[in-house]
């Protein structure tokens, strides 16, 4: 119950934030030449969940043909042009409640692009990510994506993608 509060609240963070609001600061292209889209933090919600090693909660949110994707169900393989990204907080105890878990520190942006014919050598994906309020891509040349795809490839059946879109009644 716990986490799910949580969650919740991370949801409504990434709809309600001021801070999501604001205009993004110019940040340097991941490795690979992946840019932070503009108007991201506009997408609409796909799914949230929690990762216990690390203690993060994260949202995933998608531009408009992952969301119509999600929605639709046509998301084993997802369509081209589909993005995601995952926004990712530390887990922290909220200071009235302290039965529920509430975002902290940022950590990181990780975004997937889907584009199978660009991205085939890494199972039709384009990785990147951006770690800290410094937004510092990671990854010292485009070979980084391998690591995303050694961690990914647990999820191979589900097009690489760990998300679960959330339903709604």
């Amino acid at each position: 119950m716990k986490a799910y509060i949580g969650l919740i609240s991370l949801a409504a963070l990434t709809v309600c934030s001021p801070a999501m609001a604001e205009t993004p600061p110019v940040v340097a292209s991941a490795p690979n030449g992946i840019t932070i889209p503009v108007g991201f933090k506009n997408w609409r919600l796909i799914g949230v969940s929690q990762r216990k090693d690390s203690q993060t909660l994260r949202a995933t949110l998608g531009n408009s043909v992952a969301v119509d994707a999600a929605r639709s169900g046509n998301t084993n393989p997802w369509p081209d042009g589909a993005i995601l990204v995952k926004l990712s907080w530390k887990e922290t105890a909220h200071e009235r409640f302290e039965n529920a878990t509430v975002p902290g520190d940022f950590v990181q942006y990780d975004f997937m692009v889907k584009d199978t014919q660009k991205y085939a050598s890494t199972n039709g994906w384009g990785f990147a990510r951006w770690k800290g309020e410094k937004l510092e891509p990671y990854g010292a040349d485009a070979n980084f994506a391998n690591e995303c795809v050694g961690c990914h490839g647990i999820v191979k059946d589900k097009d690489m993608v760990f998300t679960h879109p959330v339903k709604l009644p």
